[in-house]
């Protein structure tokens, strides 16, 4: 299956995700990327501990507004990137459909997931960071090697 698409998804859609999105975008341009959250804080910019990580890094989660996961949501992507092995049950359990295009976010680093920051210390927000930034490179890498051949 060719990946035009790809939706990435933590609980609140104001911490991971929209890092993990944004990571995504600036790595695999012309692919529609976008995030969402399984408890997500529907209308909430991202959170600014996790913004201003990203902003240091030269990654801008400006812009963004946490939206709620939805079956109807996910079937629209080709591929859903979770944080948590829970989240990929979680999405069995809505949408028994998606299971099979629901993968890691750090799928291809060797790690099987990527904690929550929020509410925790700041060097927690900056390995966070640094984990989702090797992810979002090894799909790249993956993702670009089945586009160019």
């Amino acid at each position: 299956m060719e990946v035009q698409s790809i939706l990435v998804v933590c609980v609140g859609n104001i911490c991971r995700s929209p890092t993990g999105e944004r990571l995504l975008r600036a790595r695999l341009p012309g692919l529609q990327i976008e995030s969402a959250g399984l408890s997500a804080l529907v209308g909430s910019a991202a959170d600014g501990r996790s913004a201003a990580v990203a902003e240091a890094q030269g990654v801008s989660l400006a812009g963004h507004v946490a939206r709620q996961f939805t079956p109807a949501l996910g079937t629209s992507f080709d591929l859903i990137l979770v944080m948590e092995p829970a989240h990929r049950t979680r999405i069995a359990r809505l949408a028994p459909q998606l299971l099979g295009r629901t993968m890691l976010f750090d799928h291809w680093t060797g790690s099987r997931e990527i904690p929550d920051p929020y509410g925790r210390l700041a060097k927690v927000y900056e390995s966070t960071f640094s984990r989702l930034s090797a992810a979002a490179d090894a799909w790249a890498l993956r993702l670009r090697k089945r586009v160019d051949g």
